[in-house]
């Protein structure tokens, strides 16, 4: 019987605390199903400053089905996972999963029945647990309440970078979709075929800290409203519209009210009121607006995604 190839892509930085644990949990995982499929591990490695890339080294000498492909620079998160899909060219399955132990590996097992089943992209969803802050679970279901609303792309609250992808789900991704601001979880929804979901318990990291800090899960969350919609700048004209509205009805008042009551001072309250809040409400649109040239002035520049400086037991 010929078997297929699974590559596992996980992104790493600064994961020396962890990374051996996660090795060990995922090759025992993979070894479950070694019947069925090939399997190897892709490391994309964000430029760290610890010993990760050193044990990385340690682990593809002793396992030939370990790869290590380690990044020039921090590109972030997303352009670690697109590295990895570029670099699984003869993948026939890709999984897709953080290196923190957040996402159970013993769940890969459960990712392949449900492509077996006709799926080209199986997403899970977590369960919040006790460990997800309150803020955080907050700001999370806001955004994608708020993305819901603004684009026609429908993602599930909570979704979770751990997902599986078919051989074509890929191959697309790597020659067709080669935007600069990339926000997959919108992505791989808006390219449609056979979809489910699966839903998980998020553990506890095993060690160390979280790399997604607050700020860093804003600007995700800017560049998928910004991905996937222009109804922000839809939304100016109306707000516009109606703040002119209540301009001329506030003017009309004031005129009437000067020539019925001729002790009425300047209304130079109104005026400070007024100004402030077209003021402000321009603001807001001019940023608006530049966060969108701001994407375009991105992709003008078609910069590279992502840079490689070395890649070990994988060809460049």
């Amino acid at each position: 019987m010929n078997k297929r190839l699974l590559t596992v892509i996980t992104p790493v930085f600064n994961e020396e605390e962890v990374i051996h644990a996660f090795y060990e949990r995922t090759r025992a995982a993979l070894d479950k199903i070694a019947e069925y499929y090939e399997t190897r591990i892709l490391f994309v490695v964000d430029r760290c400053t610890d010993n990760t890339v050193d044990i990385l080294r340690k682990i593809a000498e002793r396992d030939s089905w370990v790869q290590v492909l380690t990044l020039s620079s921090r590109f972030g998160h997303q352009m670690a996972l697109l590295a990895g899909i570029d670099y699984a060219i003869d993948a026939d399955v890709i999984v897709m999963m953080d290196s923190d132990l957040q996402h159970p590996p013993e769940l890969i097992p459960e990712l392949l029945r449900q492509h077996d089943l006709g799926n080209d992209v199986v997403f899970t969803v977590r369960k919040d647990g006790e460990n997800v802050g309150r803020l955080r679970k907050m700001v999370g279901g806001l955004f994608y309440r708020l993305l819901g609303y603004l684009s026609n792309v429908k993602i599930s609250e909570n979704t979770a970078d751990f997902r599986l992808v078919s051989r074509r789900v890929a191959k697309i991704l790597r020659t067709q979709i080669r935007e600069r601001n990339m926000f997959l979880r919108g992505l791989f929804s808006w390219i449609g075929f056979n979809q489910t979901s699966i839903e998980y318990a998020a553990a506890k990291r095993a060690a160390g800290k979280s790399k997604y800090s607050f700020s860093r899960m804003i600007n995700l969350g800017i560049a998928g409203i910004l991905s996937f919609s222009t109804k922000p700048l839809k939304l100016s004209i109306f707000i516009g519209m109606g703040l002119a509205a209540m301009s001329f009805v506030l003017g009309a008042i004031t005129v009437v009210e000067y020539f019925i009551d001729k002790t009425i001072p300047s209304g130079w309250t109104t005026i400070v009121t007024l100004l402030l809040l077209f003021s402000g409400v321009q603001m807001i649109f001019i940023g608006l607006l530049g966060a969108y040239i701001g994407g375009i002035y991105e992709e003008v520049k078609a910069r590279p995604h992502y840079i490689v400086d070395e890649g070990i037991n994988i060809n460049l």
